[in-house]
């Protein structure tokens, strides 16, 4: 049975991938950082986003029984494990206060987990309009 998820659901979804993006991206606008350093923290965020969406994808095709190549699927693992550990050695390495570290961590990690919920999402819907569509024939 192919629920679609609920309107709040997709809404808190949305708007916690808004808040970790906008929020991470404003404390870069605003640092007192060079640059290239913010260029570094923002392909990081970008890289995490994409590498996160393409692991619960591959994770939800295997499930599904969706064929997944072993390649593709441990290079999203991969990816994005290293996203991670690129913000870590990062923020471990660089001269902000522990507040300003901690605040791009859990910013980084509010938009990841929110874009996993937020493609989680849209491709339930897809399948619950596709099934009802199907069931409608």
């Amino acid at each position: 049975m192919n629920q679609k998820p609920s309107g709040a659901f997709i809404a808190a979804s949305w708007a916690a991938l808004l808040t970790g993006v906008v929020a991470y991206n404003v404390g870069l606008w605003n640092a007192g950082m060079q640059l290239n350093e913010k260029g570094y923290y923002f392909t990081v965020l970008m890289f995490g986003l994409f590498s996160s969406v393409s692991l619960q994808k591959a994770v939800r095709d295997q499930m599904e029984g969706i064929k997944v190549t072993a390649i593709y699927y441990g290079i999203s693992w991969f990816s994005t494990i290293l996203s991670i550990l690129l913000l870590v050695i990062g923020l471990w390495n660089a001269s902000l206060e522990r507040s300003e570290k901690g605040f791009y961590g859990m910013s980084f990690t509010l938009a990841l987990f929110a874009a996993v919920a937020v493609q989680k999402n849209i491709r339930d819907g897809q399948e619950h309009n596709e099934s009802t569509a199907i069931n409608e024939e």
